[in-house]
């Protein structure tokens, strides 16, 4: 009788390692995908969570500020007296500004669109521009080509909503930040977890930095060109002061915006208060940009403009406002990651 010959494992057997590997590829691979489809899906309250988690740290930061101050008083206490005044800051803020700046966005528009038209007509003259294309038409051409960047701003309740849960988040966030971390770390194998509190400690204080910076920023923008605006006579100075301290929270978007939009408004009054108007912004960008934001973030942040313009324009283009404002911290913190990465592959490396 013949022997029956030697059996091989089949493809569903998983006790082949050939077919274990593959079967393990074909596991990543599938994850990954689906991990892209639910970051896809799920991206708007990912980047409300970012945002709150960017608001603790700025509560953290004036929490640790205000201790350095009066040692004694206890963290409760302490993001009691943050919190209060940041609310109180930002509800006198939309106060003042549905009372007195509501009634002027209308004449700012109207003077933009003249302005605007003006180089249009400027642009045909020149023939930079072709005879059938108006102002209204390139308007609308600039609107539509930021595609899902000012999607969000389309329901008024809805932008409310995501700042108040922002606000929320941020507020149970910076009272037990340390639960949050220790959960997280729970989920890693027991030799990552030092490095991830590592890696979370020098995260945070980017961000508490990062967000220093982006305050004083604003409040020095928008304080100095509000004055010296008024000072030499450009009409609306007070909205335009309080446009460009919030545009400063967007780096070099924000500031190209504000910039266009003061020379617009200058030289709608005159040739001379037009250049008035130029001269102020280079002044306080300048300022800003050299003594301000090296004093304030740059030493812990160090990020090249064209890589925060390139994510302000990518994450803005993906996720919309909301994604353009939080462009900067999440490269930020990306670039701390990869960093952390690197330091401790390279500790790996002297060890072995």
């Amino acid at each position: 009788m013949a022997r029956p010959p030697r059996e091989a494992p089949g493809p569903s057997d998983f006790t082949n390692p050939a077919t274990s590997r593959e079967f393990h590829r074909a596991a990543v691979w599938i994850g990954m995908v689906v991990a892209v489809a639910l970051t896809w899906m799920l991206a708007q309250p990912l980047l409300l969570i970012i945002g709150g988690i960017v608001f603790a740290a700025l509560l953290d930061g004036g929490v640790r500020l205000l201790g350095k101050a009066f040692p004694r008083l206890g963290r409760g206490l302490r993001l009691a007296i943050v919190a209060t005044f940041a609310i109180a800051f930002l509800a006198g803020f939309f106060y003042i500004a549905g009372s007195q700046l509501t009634g002027q966005f209308e004449a700012l528009r109207a003077v933009v669109m003249a302005q605007v038209a003006r180089l249009v007509d400027y642009g045909h003259r020149m023939g930079l521009v072709p005879p059938n294309e108006g102002a209204t038409q390139i308007s609308q051409q600039l609107v539509g080509s930021l595609g899902r960047v000012t999607a969000a701003l389309g329901s008024a309740l809805g932008a409310l909503s995501s700042l108040l849960a922002i606000l929320v988040l941020g507020l149970f966030i910076a009272m037990e930040p340390r639960i949050y971390e220790r959960g997280i770390a729970w989920m890693l194998p027991l030799k990552n977890r030092q490095d991830f509190y590592r890696t979370a400690e020098k995260m945070g204080h980017t961000l508490r930095r990062l967000m220093a910076g982006r305050l004083v920023g604003m409040a020095v923008e928008g304080l100095f060109v509000g004055i010296a605006l008024s000072l030499i006579g450009v009409p609306m100075a007070p909205l335009l002061g309080v446009l460009t301290g919030l545009l400063a929270f967007l780096p070099t978007i924000g500031s190209i915006v504000s910039g266009c939009l003061i020379v617009l408004v200058g030289f709608s009054a005159s040739t001379n208060i037009g250049i008035g108007a130029i001269i102020v912004y280079i002044s306080v960008q300048t300022f800003d940009g050299y003594v301000v934001v090296p004093m304030v973030a740059r030493r812990a942040v160090d990020l090249p403009p064209a890589l925060v313009l390139g994510a302000q324009l990518l994450f803005g283009a993906l996720f919309g406002i909301l994604g353009l404002a939080l462009a900067d911290p999440i490269v930020a913190m990306v670039k701390v990651l990869l960093e952390e990465k690197s330091e401790l592959a390279a500790e790996d490396a002297k060890a072995s």
